[in-house]
């Protein structure tokens, strides 16, 4: 019996999406610039940014503590405007076997955009909570970013 679970959450950005995702398929480094109290480093490792294979390795703080990610560029959709991270080593592999990170923004609302963050995961055993608090990390960057790009005081 497996401990496979996928989360998600959406939240509405003003902020241009063709922007917001460009930011997370070819700029990602600079979101050191943006969130620094929450991600200190991301670094391209191997391939290109925004393509397929490519591997980043990530420094991040999460609930106080410091955390480290590798994770490999495993699709990216231009159709339905996405991008899935998959975890390959680091701190989240700990307590999940498989630890998946997509990225998806609609663009085709009238006044905002709609960004869905989704984690596909497997717990290593069912004593580890499921990764929800990783979904309010990304909605709280989301907003940073937004803040960021629109010049929206906190």
């Amino acid at each position: 019996m497996g401990f496979d679970g996928k989360l998600a959450i959406q939240t509405s950005i003003k902020l241009d999406g063709g922007l917001f995702l460009h930011l997370f398929k070819y700029k990602l480094h600079l979101i050191t610039n943006i969130c620094p109290q929450k991600i200190q480093s991301v670094d391209l490792v191997d391939g290109q940014w925004g393509t397929v294979g490519s591997v980043i390795t990530c420094n991040f703080t999460k609930d106080g503590e410091k955390k480290f990610v590798k994770v490999i560029i495993e699709a990216v959709d231009e159709e339905w405007r996405g991008i899935t991270y998959k975890v390959i080593e680091g701190d989240l592999l700990v307590a999940y076997n498989t630890f998946k990170l997509t990225l998806s923004v609609d663009s085709n609302r009238e006044l905002d955009n709609v960004v869905t963050w989704t984690i596909e995961y497997e717990k290593k055993n069912e004593s580890v909570p499921e990764p929800s608090t990783f979904l309010d990390f990304c909605f709280s960057a989301t907003q940073e970013i937004e803040r960021h790009y629109m010049l929206i005081p906190n």
